[in-house]
């Protein structure tokens, strides 16, 4: 069930150290527990990024943080990129960010437009790259918008390093050549 995959997530993210929240998603997404595909990427991806932020030196109270954030993934449906054409791994990020901020709805103080730049900026590189889905490689495209966002924003520096798929050989719908990750 979602649910106790998501728990698990936040359970288990909390121990993890580093300020790449890509290295962080690659050895959470190796849990059992993770999906290929699946709607508790809602919940990991913004974790990875959330705990990556609190590592780098981030002013935020990480289990409050990830309590919020479990609370919105999980409003999230599965399958939404293709029945919405949102992300779900963009939107956790999303939320990730507004909970950094304490961004709501009727906020005026900028976050809220500039999250939204963020969302459709890392939303029209998804798009130019097409599906079917692929919660992995949708993860790194909004690690990589995101890290960026967060290393001009903020007073702290995540980590990036350029990707290459490890999960491609248990996705039956991979893109291979056209995905940016695939291995040369």
């Amino acid at each position: 069930m979602v649910e106790d995959k998501a728990q698990l997530i936040v359970n288990d993210i909390k121990n993890e150290a580093g300020t790449s929240p890509v290295a962080i998603f690659k050895k959470m997404a190796k849990k059992e527990y993770v999906s290929i595909h699946g709607p508790e990427h809602h919940v990991l991806d913004g974790a990875c990024l959330l705990v990556a932020f609190k590592n780098a030196g981030g002013n935020i109270n990480l289990d409050e943080a990830l309590e919020k954030l479990l609370h919105e993934g999980l409003r999230m449906p599965g399958a939404m990129c293709g029945l919405w054409g949102v992300c779900g791994a963009v939107t956790s990020v999303g939320a990730a960010l507004s909970i950094i901020d304490g961004t709501g709805p009727l906020s005026v103080d900028g976050t809220w437009g500039k999250h939204m730049q963020f969302t459709s900026a890392a939303l029209s590189e998804l798009g130019k790259i097409n599906g079917p889905r692929c919660c992995k490689r949708d993860a790194m495209i909004a690690f990589k918008n995101s890290i960026e966002y967060v290393n001009v924003h903020y007073d702290v520096k995540l980590e990036y390093e350029d990707q290459e798929c490890g999960f491609y050989s248990r996705n039956q719908q991979c893109i291979k050549e056209k995905c940016p990750f695939y291995p040369d």
